[in-house]
């Protein structure tokens, strides 16, 4: 199962891994700076690093294995994910409005994080079986149902941004397959009906207010526009070089709120400036193009699908995180890939990378 041929320099994306490996970095110098305003225990810098370590370990017993492995567990690494997602509901811990954790010895673990890495192995396997039928109503039905499971049960914790970065995956690979136009735009038409109904029925108080302010973050500056303003000043005033590691008033001093989370590119550009902000694009496009040149020159439509789902993913939260941090964009809870504070994403992304390096071939 195991191929330690891997790492030699034509089975093992090395550039790959390196912007990942600059992007944790960047985001560890980022949440050491966060937790210095917080005291000198440095809570959630220790504890990220012992996350990288489970991850750093997870990535290369994944880059090891064959990815026939991850094909034919595809269907189980979904159904834990499911029963995950069902299990936190009832045993889970409520974190602001969202019963979506497992906690446990001062660590927690979000089933979301590994229901992400399900959708798309289990949209992969099924997408590469259906023999390229891909206008088919069944293909479309059937992938769209395989997704509505988990994000309704994303939904009921709830967690909206979870839930559009699921489906976000399955509409990204709708699209690459080219499945019936008119199937896409009904459910689109769908979609719009769905989020007015949710508007009415299902979103919380706070979702609603983070929508409004999406649209005019001055018309509550003090309420539920403050942490979309205090971002924009933050990255607005970093300038070319930034204010320096640890003295960024806007986070040091707390003004802007979950830092090392949804707000972590505010912080970034705050303390090392445009250069800064700069460098993490810079690594992202490489991340997005190595991850799009592997999937663009493999003959094995379920490599391409797992890897297209991965790359969707990671783009998605990339441009849904940033486009918050500057305002435009509502704020919905969705970190930045590699660089946000939070174990289980952390180590579920880097099993995607390690996935994504066992399928990595010697021609490539």
């Amino acid at each position: 199962m195991f191929n330690l041929a891997k790492f030699s320099g034509r089975s093992f994306d090395w550039l790959l891994f390196s912007a990942v490996f600059f992007l944790i970095a960047f985001g560890l110098m980022a949440i050491y700076s966060v937790d210095l305003s917080r005291g000198s225990e440095l809570i959630y810098f220790k504890k990220q690093v012992i996350a990288l370590a489970i991850g750093l370990g997870i990535l290369f017993a994944g880059s090891l294995t064959q990815y026939t492995f991850f094909r034919t567990y595809a269907r189980w690494f979904y159904y834990a994910s499911l029963f995950a997602l069902l299990a936190v509901l009832i045993l889970g811990h409520n974190i602001r409005g969202t019963t979506g954790w497992f906690s446990f010895g001062g660590f927690s673990f979000q089933p979301v994080e590994l229901a992400k890495v399900g959708v798309i192995l289990m949209l992969a396997y099924t997408i590469s079986n259906f023999g390229r039928q891909f206008e088919k109503p069944k293909f479309f039905f059937w992938t769209l149902f395989l997704t509505l499971l988990p994000i309704f049960l994303i939904m009921i914790q709830p967690d909206l941004g979870s839930a559009v970065l699921v489906g976000t995956i399955w509409f990204s690979l709708m699209l690459l397959t080219g499945a019936k136009k008119s199937l896409i735009f009904g459910f689109i038409m769908l979609f719009v009906t769905g989020a007015i109904f949710s508007w009415f029925f299902l979103l919380q108080d706070y979702q609603k207010d983070r929508l409004m302010t999406f649209i005019d973050p001055s018309h509550d500056p003090l309420g539920s526009g403050y942490n979309v303003m205090q971002a924009t000043i933050a990255v607005g005033s970093g300038n070319i070089f930034g204010r320096g590691l640890g003295f960024g008033s806007q986070s040091q001093l707390r003004f802007l709120p979950e830092t090392q989370t949804d707000f972590i590119f505010s912080v970034i550009a705050e303390e090392m400036g445009f250069l800064g902000v700069g460098v993490i694009l810079i690594l992202f496009l490489i991340v997005f193009w190595r991850l799009l040149s592997l999937a663009s020159k493999t003959s094995n439509d379920f490599i391409a699908l797992t890897v297209s789902g991965t790359a969707a993913l990671f783009f998605t939260q990339f441009f849904i995180n940033i486009g918050a941090n500057i305002g435009i964009l509502p704020v919905t809870g969705v970190t930045l890939p590699f660089v946000s504070y939070g174990g289980s994403s952390l180590i579920m992304n880097l099993l995607l990378i390690g996935i994504v390096q066992s399928m990595v071939e010697k021609k490539y």
